[in-house]
């Protein structure tokens, strides 16, 4: 891990090499998947056991089995990423997105405007103006919200992921934006950063 990248952000990170205890045993649970932790996850590093609860939670979230198809949940991450101004982890949505398979057109209306809708799929357009709603105003979301993504298809356990989702990215972006997390994550990071 010595050349792991230092994340280029406002407050003290401690680096792999010196981390001991439970911020090295947080440090390699990320390790196994990625060879080094990310940026992100040394942000946290002088408080070990946010670090690894973080961790936690990203790996919940991120496997929480829903009906949910993979481009909904890389759309959603997107769009709360975007709209809560930060690069760091609207680029690792992105990379996703890209990877699936899902135009460079689609990606940028995305971003441009995501209550718009026109992605082709009803479905999507309401997972995606949910997850907007929610992101900017989450006092605006009503039971007509949680119904017009009953009527595209979803259940309630599938709402709740959504929910979860959008929510768990509001935290993150709060995070990496608010301590100085502007890079874009390498596209290696992007697909293997939860641990399993």
């Amino acid at each position: 891990m010595a050349d792991t990248k230092r994340p280029q952000a406002w407050v003290t990170t401690v680096a792999p090499e010196d981390a001991d205890g439970a911020l090295k045993e947080a440090y390699d649970w990320q390790a196994k998947r990625l060879g080094e932790p990310t940026e992100y996850t040394q942000l946290g590093s002088l408080h070990p056991e946010l670090v690894y609860e973080r961790l936690r939670l990203y790996k919940v979230v991120d496997q929480l089995e829903s009906g949910l198809t993979e481009t909904e949940k890389h759309a959603v991450v997107y769009v709360t990423s975007v709209l809560n101004e930060t690069p760091h982890c609207a680029s690792g949505a992105r990379h996703k997105l890209e990877l699936e398979g899902v135009p460079g057109e689609l990606i940028a209306q995305l971003a441009a405007d995501p209550l718009a809708g026109g992605t082709g799929s009803t479905r999507l357009d309401e997972i995606v103006r949910y997850a907007a709603i929610l992101t900017r105003s989450p006092g605006a979301v009503s039971e007509d919200d949680i119904d017009a993504l009953r009527a595209v298809g979803l259940s309630d356990a599938d709402i709740i992921a959504l929910n979860n989702l959008a929510a768990y990215y509001s935290y993150t972006n709060r995070v990496a934006t608010g301590l100085g997390l502007r890079s874009e994550v390498p596209a290696a990071h992007a697909v293997g950063a939860a641990p399993r």
